[in-house]
């Protein structure tokens, strides 16, 4: 299990995780989704084409290679539920539907599955929790930024529809209250879009774990609606006229956020 993940380190204090971007899967995985998964519909889809802007303003990028349909990189390694109702967990056993994800008999083993989480899980977050590190010990602080995207109205999992930009800051554990008001502010100003502090999604593992404004490291997590960018259903294509506008906000809160760091840590 090589090559889990790729990363490009940045020269700014931002980095910007993708933990549910790839789509390599295991020959055991593979072997045992059922036919709704083979096309792995819960994929955080193009999430890494999204962001590419950010690259061009120093941030580093963290994309995982394999399918959440194999571990997990947003869970604990405990397997604790992050929220209160349905949910998935470290190692997925249904569909976002609530549908069976493999067929009768062939999910991976507990063995297998063990050296998921020492060889992709492991990996993954050593190599977050290093770069936030090293830019905390270079520019004295880190700023995390996880990105996810997610279909609008998914009825096993939440009620009604979501706003398109749902950012956690796990209840503003996670980072200073003063960043996610900035944040929300700039979601406030354009009316394009709708949004939510703090709503259904407050911020998985990556964010509650790695967030911590004692140390001068502040995590926010952003669950965006795939409609604004692709077509929600297979063949999960992105559309480009929808993408431009998303990214353009997707900047202006990264910029935001740069921003807000550079004037606490002056």
């Amino acid at each position: 299990m090589d090559n889990v993940f790729s990363f490009k380190q940045g020269t700014v204090p931002l980095l910007i995780s993708m933990p549910h971007a790839g789509l390599r899967l295991t020959p055991t995985v593979e072997a045992g989704l059922v036919p709704e998964a083979a096309g792995l519909p819960d994929t955080d889809w193009h999430i890494p084409r999204l962001y590419d802007f950010a690259e061009a303003m120093g941030a580093s990028l963290l994309s995982a290679e394999y399918s959440r349909f194999v571990i997990d990189l947003n869970r604990p390694s405990d397997n604790k539920p992050l929220y209160a109702g349905a949910t998935t967990g470290l190692f997925p056993e249904i569909l976002f539907e609530g549908d069976p994800l493999f067929k009768d008999g062939q999910a991976p083993s507990d063995e297998e599955r063990a050296t998921y989480l020492q060889k992709i899980w492991g990996p993954y977050h050593r190599a977050l929790q290093a770069e936030l590190e090293r830019l905390r010990s270079e520019f004295g602080y880190a700023l995390l930024w996880d990105a996810h995207s997610i279909r609008a109205q998914i009825p096993h999992l939440f009620d009604g529809q979501l706003p398109d930009f749902n950012l956690g800051t796990f209840n503003g554990a996670s980072c200073d209250p003063s960043l996610g008001a900035e944040l929300e502010a700039v979601c406030a100003s354009n009316s394009a879009f709708t949004h939510v502090l703090n709503g259904r999604f407050k911020g998985g593992h990556i964010t509650r774990h790695y967030g911590d404004p004692g140390r001068n490291i502040h995590a926010v997590q952003l669950e965006l609606v795939q409609r604004a960018y692709m077509e929600e259903f297979d063949p999960f294509n992105y559309r480009e006229d929808l993408a431009e506008p998303t990214r353009q906000q997707i900047k202006a809160l990264l910029q935001t956020m740069l921003d807000w760091g550079a004037r606490r840590y002056a």
